[in-house]
């Protein structure tokens, strides 16, 4: 009875080491395995945040470069439309110079011829020196202020035997007629004053009285005539 009372405390012993130490390994499973589920969380939580960091830098970068491209083409268009706009505004002043729509300035010689009382001054006589300023490389020619276009008309208007009058741009012009050109002196000056076939020495030599002064600064006016004067009513553009 008594060998059998030992027999089971040996073993109930035994079962108790057992137990124990089942319950000390546990005990450290528990423990590596709740450490670890730990950090395993927090290195995967880390690594979620650092993905969406990097997907939304990589937005974010992606919009900067189609921002910066579409600045960069507005800029493109900006600096085109500028430069379309400069060459236009240009264009245009030159245009309105050459069709006499602006006062102009520059070196240049002045023509007067006077009636005296042999001779008087007609229309063929201006317009066969507007031809000889326009060959001689005149920018601007008027004559008593009166802007010469390529559409000008310089005719004589007979009133009667002893009275007639010249009109200019459809304006009446008295003398002494006053021709202004602007244009390179030497060119100018010396076409004039060719000897014997200048128009100076040509029409001195009919007995009409004709002077020239070179000038550092001439000033023509702008054309004041008729608007429809400069519009084309017959020429039409070609289109390719």
């Amino acid at each position: 009875m008594e060998k059998n009372k030992k027999t089971i405390a040996v073993i109930i012993g035994i079962v108790c080491i057992i137990l124990v130490a089942v319950m000390f390994a546990q005990f450290r499973v528990v423990e590596e395995t709740d450490i670890t589920g730990i950090e395993t969380a927090r290195e995967e939580e880390l690594q979620d945040m650092l993905s969406s960091f990097k997907t939304r830098y990589e937005e974010v970068e992606e919009k900067l470069i189609e921002t910066e491209q579409k600045i960069q083409e507005y800029q493109e268009k900006l600096d085109s439309n500028e430069q379309a706009s400069e060459l236009l505004d240009e264009e245009l002043r030159q245009t309105n110079l050459l069709v006499g729509k602006t006062n102009v300035e520059g070196q240049g010689v002045i023509i007067t011829l006077r009636d005296n009382n042999e001779e008087i001054i007609e229309a063929s006589d201006l317009r066969y020196l507007i031809n000889e300023l326009k060959l001689a490389g005149a920018e601007a020619i008027s004559i008593n202020n009166e802007r010469i276009l390529n559409m000008t008309e310089i005719v004589d208007i007979k009133v009667d035997d002893n009275n007639q009058y010249i009109l200019v741009n459809e304006n009446r012009i008295i003398g002494p007629y006053v021709v202004k050109a602007i244009g390179d002196q030497t060119y100018l000056s010396s076409a004039l004053s060719l000897k014997n076939s200048g128009f100076i020495d040509s029409y001195t030599k009919m007995g009409k009285t004709v002077e020239m002064s070179l000038e550092k600064n001439v000033t023509i006016l702008a054309y004041s005539g008729r608007k429809n004067q400069l519009q084309l009513r017959y020429a039409k553009e070609v289109k390719e």
